[in-house]
This record gives structure tokens, sequence and C-alpha cells, in this order.
């Protein structure tokens, strides 16, 4: 009779493959005793305190990847603005330049252009 209870017994496996599909741990895939409970003496310990710093050490080995990363592009986003900025600048000067010479030229043709006027008065007065 023994034998037959085992066998009417499913397992842990059995059950996880029923219900659908799901990771199974080296735990999970142990066959269960022919009677089908575990003594208390046969319980698996869940290590605490290994399991808990692990995820802390993980969470600030990445969490101290992410500051360097972020450094990294903060300094190279850094040095793109500053480039542009010098850039921006060296613009405006030329621009600053060739604008006081586009005004300059101005006043020239404009004193010219007064000249110009000037000496058609006299000529067509003098006919």
């Amino acid at each position: 009779m023994e034998g037959e209870s085992s066998l009417l017994t499913p397992n842990k496996r059995v059950m996880n493959i029923i219900k659908g599909p799901k990771q199974t741990t080296p735990q999970e895939m142990e066959p269960t005793p022919a009677g089908g409970d575990e003594s208390p003496s046969k319980k698996r310990k869940t290590p605490s305190k290994p399991s808990t710093l692990e995820p802390a050490d993980s969470f600030e080995a990445t969490t101290v990847g992410a500051v360097r990363e972020f450094s990294v592009l903060f300094s190279e986003f850094s040095e793109a603005l500053s480039e542009r900025a010098a850039d921006d600048a060296t613009k405006m000067k030329e621009l600053d330049c060739i604008l006081t010479e586009a005004k300059n030229l101005e006043a020239h043709l404009t004193e010219k252009k007064k000249l110009l006027k000037q000496t058609l008065d006299q000529i067509s007065g003098k006919l």
C-alpha cells in the first residue's frame, strides 16, 4: 500500500509542470520521500545574510557604475557645450565685424550719393 500512495502523491516538479512553465530550482527537482511529508530535520534553511547582502552589493555596484557613467556623460556634455559656446562667441564676433563694416559701407555710399546729387545739380544748373 505504501508504494501505491507514493505513486498517487505528485511531487512538486510534476505539480509545476501541470500548473505551467515556471523556473524550477534544484530543491524542487529532488523527488519527495515515499511518505510524502518531510521531517523538520530535512527542511532546508534559507540563507538570510548572504542573500540580503548580495542584492545590496549588486545595487551599490550598479549605482557606482551608473554614477561613473553619468559623470563621463556629464563631462562630455559639458565639454561639447563649452566648445559650442566658444564657436558661438567666435561667430558673434565675426557677425559684429561684418555688421560694423556694412554700417561703414552704408555711410560711405550715402555720402557718395549726396556728392553725386550735388554734382548733378551743379551740372543741370549750368545747362
